[in-house]
């Protein structure tokens, strides 16, 4: 049985989004494995602290290339679509959990380049919108 303090804890680390926070830090240092770590960090929580006045540009580890990217593999025969499948399977293997499960075009099984870039790029912007004031 947790104690009190360890459910205090639990409860913080929950409300502040701090496991998310973190993990989105480790991903980007192992991703650019910059020579100065520390500022590197520091550089990204700044960035952070902008993107939440703003509610744009935050820091993440996948741009627009990289989504159609991943878009290409699925559909190596380029007919301007993919299953809602290779989309649910997409979103999840970037590391998204909260994303529109029927998106635009998913009543004919055909998800978009287009839809596929925005729900992900929504979806992005949640995850990486992790910091707490």
């Amino acid at each position: 049985m947790a104690t009190s303090r360890e459910l205090d804890a639990k409860n913080y680390l929950e409300k502040h989004k701090i496991l998310e926070l973190m993990d989105n830090l480790t991903s980007m240092l192992f991703f650019h494995r910059p020579e100065r770590p520390c500022e590197f960090l520091i550089t990204q929580l700044e960035r952070l602290k902008l993107a939440r006045t703003t509610s744009r540009d935050y820091p993440c580890l996948f741009n627009e290339s990289n989504l159609e990217a991943i878009f290409g593999i699925l559909d190596p025969t380029r007919q301007g679509y993919i299953t809602l499948g290779q989309y649910k399977e997409a979103l999840n293997t970037i590391g998204l959990k909260q994303f529109d499960a029927f998106p635009q075009g998913a009543d004919y099984n055909r998800i978009t380049l287009e839809t596929f870039k925005k729900e992900a790029k929504d979806g992005l912007i949640k995850s990486s919108a992790t910091f707490k004031s």
